[in-house]
Parts: structure tokens; sequence; C-alpha cells
């Protein structure tokens, strides 16, 4: 065969223009490490980077940092979202609202009625009233779809119309959970002390007591005395072969 020939530089499509030419590739000598060994040099310039972002990154959220301030009768409600810290994930555009009933500035007869019309999204425990909004799209319309509840709620409450004095309460929503008390008899008081250290005595005494007349049972040579099971030897036995057929 002769020469290979010469075709000159290969014209690029319009997609290629403006790219850098990488060039011919390297020449392969067998001497590269592994795909588990990037990946562990990977996995080292990731906790790299994350060192740098501690070091000179997070003392810069102190600047960010604000005094705690309690909340006002000005901002009684309480509102609560979710992150994933950049993940997208159907919560996310979850917000919830919490308020007392107490913090409304209403009369007696009006925060019964607000009462029963929040139902069962009222906590008679905690005099709180829960609710929630994931209908819409973004966290923005779902606090606006809350906000708007509320307000309706409240001036629904403050109409003298009607009070719904003829309506009773209905609280079988709201399950109390059971507080259980420590018993006074486990306390560890100095005579409890006294008392568990005399029983621990007692008990050892008797077991010494036990292994010089030999009365106590050791829990490890039982279980070896019931392992040692003895196993029949097999015994050879012939066979005698039957004649077979003569073959044509």
């Amino acid at each position: 065969m002769g020469d290979p020939v010469d075709m000159g530089p290969k014209k690029e499509g319009f997609w290629a223009e403006g790219e850098k030419s990488l060039g011919q590739d390297e020449d392969y000598y067998g001497d590269d490490i592994t795909s588990d060994g990037h990946g562990q040099l990977e996995h080292h310039r990731e906790l790299r980077e994350y060192a740098r972002l501690i070091a000179w990154e997070l003392p810069l959220l102190n600047q960010l940092a604000r005094p705690f301030e309690p909340p006002t009768s000005a901002t009684p409600f309480r509102f609560r979202y979710t992150s994933y810290l950049g993940e997208r994930h159907p919560a996310v555009n979850k917000v919830v609202v919490e308020f007392c009933v107490k913090d409304m500035n209403l009369t007696p007869v009006q925060s019964d009625k607000l009462i029963k019309l929040a139902g069962v999204r009222y906590n008679p425990s905690t005099d709180i009233i829960k609710m929630s909004c994931e209908d819409f799209d973004t966290q923005a319309q779902n606090k606006r779809f809350l906000g708007e509840t509320i307000s309706k709620l409240l001036a629904e409450a403050k109409d003298g119309k009607d009070t719904f004095a003829d309506v009773p309460f209905d609280f079988r929503h709201h399950k109390p959970k059971p507080v259980y008390e420590f018993p006074k008899e486990w306390i560890l008081t100095p005579e409890r002390k006294k008392y568990l250290e005399e029983q621990r005595e007692q008990s050892l005494l008797k077991d010494e007591q036990k292994k010089f007349s030999g009365k106590l049972i050791d829990g490890n040579s039982v279980v070896e005395g019931k392992l040692k099971v003895e196993v029949p030897e097999l015994e050879p036995v012939t066979i005698t072969a039957r004649k077979g057929k003569k073959l044509r």
C-alpha cells in the first residue's frame, strides 16, 4: 500500500465555529489511574471546596445576624415554611400559619364564634388555631390565601348578626395525650440506694454459697452439654450388583 494521501486541514462545520481546537489526542501508555481512583480524587476536591467555604464564607454570615425580637401584638401570626436546600420537592410550596385566639383582641362572644368557625383547626389545649395551604404553585400565593382566609374569619367573628350562641362547642377532634409522671417510688433517694446495695450484696452472697455447695447452675456448661450430640458412625454395607443384559 502506498503512503496515505494528505487531505489537508479538515473543515469544521457551522456548529464548531469559534470553538478552541483540542488538537490530537495524547499517546496512551496504560499508566492512568482507575475510575475508582478518579472518584476518590473528585471526592477529595469536594471536601477541600467545603473546607474553603467553612474557612472563608461562613464567618461572613455573622454580619447578617440579627438580635431576637419577641413577637408583638402587631405580629400575632406565625408562618412556617419548608425548604429542602435547593432541591425541588412538592412540600416546598406548603405554608402553615398559627395564631392564638387571645391575641386577636376580640370580645368573649367574638372569640367563641371564631373558635366555632375554626372547627377542627382549633386546639383547645393550647388555644391555637392552625391552618395550612399548598393548593397553589408558590409560597407567596399560599400565604396570600391564608391571609385572606384569616381576614374573612375575623370579619365573620366580629359580625354581630349571628353570634352562634346556640351552637355548642365540639372538641371531639382533639385527643389529649396523657402525661405520665415519674413514680415517686422509683426516685433514687439515699435510702433507696442503700436498700438496693443491700439487696445486691445478699444476692451475691447467696450465689457464693450455692457455688461452694455445688448447687449453682452454670449456664455455659449446660449449653455445651446440650450441643454435644453423639452422631453414630456409618458402617459400610456391600451391595451385590445385578447382572445386566447382553448387548446385541
